[in-house]
């Protein structure tokens, strides 16, 4: 197994100058993860800790690298990391911010990392929502594991979660390619699987190139859209989306397989990729400082 290609901040995940206030924090993953708790608030949850966004909070949901978004909490609040802003005045993100902070934190610390798109069960009783996590490799269990930094005490008495989520169970978060099998396999419902009022087989392949790219280090917005995606089932090359599911399910097995297929256009992240949400296309850098 080689872990050296999720061991290192890169892309996406590189938070430049800002990356050396990691060296005063935990080097836990419980401990990282209640760092982030008192640094970010998602977007669609204000209400949870009796706030409302700012005007400067709606627009960070668009931030994509692990550099802009400490600069921006930064600029708003200039003490450590370690000192948690009160809910209203912490950053607007979603589960991929999360994520990719704490991925970005654990590569600082020689941790391998990564992170993982896919469908959480623990949202919506018979829902499978769109959601990211991080997995790690923890060294003394020899194995990796999934741990959700999102999950705060409120989140956890909100949707009456009764594991620890710092280790999900893989029943609880598929990663997408795992939702894509289930449902090719005729095991599961595609339209369990989604967020808001999207939901079919067409979101899982759009989240199987996600994970793809994710796991060649570019953790992109999950409203990012480029490539394969389609958003009718009509679209979908079953056959292609088919052999990311399989690589994705083992991506240490099949490591040099995920580096080649990225040089395919339908996974690789071009300079413009279109934001679903903001409807309009956006050029993207890895190093970009701004949405």
């Amino acid at each position: 197994m080689s872990l050296g290609p999720f061991r290192a901040p890169v892309a996406l995940s590189d938070a430049g100058i800002w990356a050396l206030q990691f060296a005063a924090l935990p080097d836990d993953v419980a401990g990282l993860a209640k760092v982030l708790q008192g640094l970010l608030i998602h977007e669609h949850m204000p209400d949870v800790y009796g706030v409302a966004l700012s005007e400067r909070q709606r627009c960070e949901p668009h931030v994509r690298s692990a550099e802009a978004i400490l600069e921006r909490i930064a600029v708003h609040d200039p003490r450590p990391l370690s000192q948690a802003r009160l809910p209203g005045e912490r950053f607007a993100g979603c589960c991929r911010h999360y994520t990719l902070l704490l991925v970005a934190m654990l590569r600082s610390k020689g941790i391998a990392a990564r992170a993982r798109c896919g469908f959480g069960a623990y949202f919506a009783k018979g829902k499978f929502m769109d959601h990211w996590v991080a997995e790690y490799f923890d060294e003394a269990q020899r194995r990796w594991i999934l741990a959700d930094a999102q999950i705060d005490d409120r989140q956890r008495a909100l949707f009456g979660i009764d594991f620890d989520t710092l280790d999900v169970p893989r029943d609880r978060f598929l990663v997408a390619g795992d939702a894509w099998r289930l449902c090719r396999d005729g095991h599961a419902d595609p339209q369990s699987f989604g967020v808001l009022d999207m939901a079919g087989l067409w979101f899982i392949a759009g989240n199987v190139i996600r994970d793809a790219a994710a796991l060649n280090n570019r953790e992109m917005l999950p409203w990012d859209v480029w490539g394969g995606m389609t958003p009718a089932d009509a679209g979908i090359d079953l056959a292609f989306i088919d052999r990311l599911a399989r690589l994705t399910h083992a991506p240490d097995r099949h490591l040099e397989e995920l580096r080649a297929v990225y040089r395919d256009p339908r996974i690789a992240v071009p300079p413009t990729v279109f934001n679903a949400v903001l409807r309009r296309p956006e050029a993207v850098s890895p190093f970009a400082h701004s949405a």
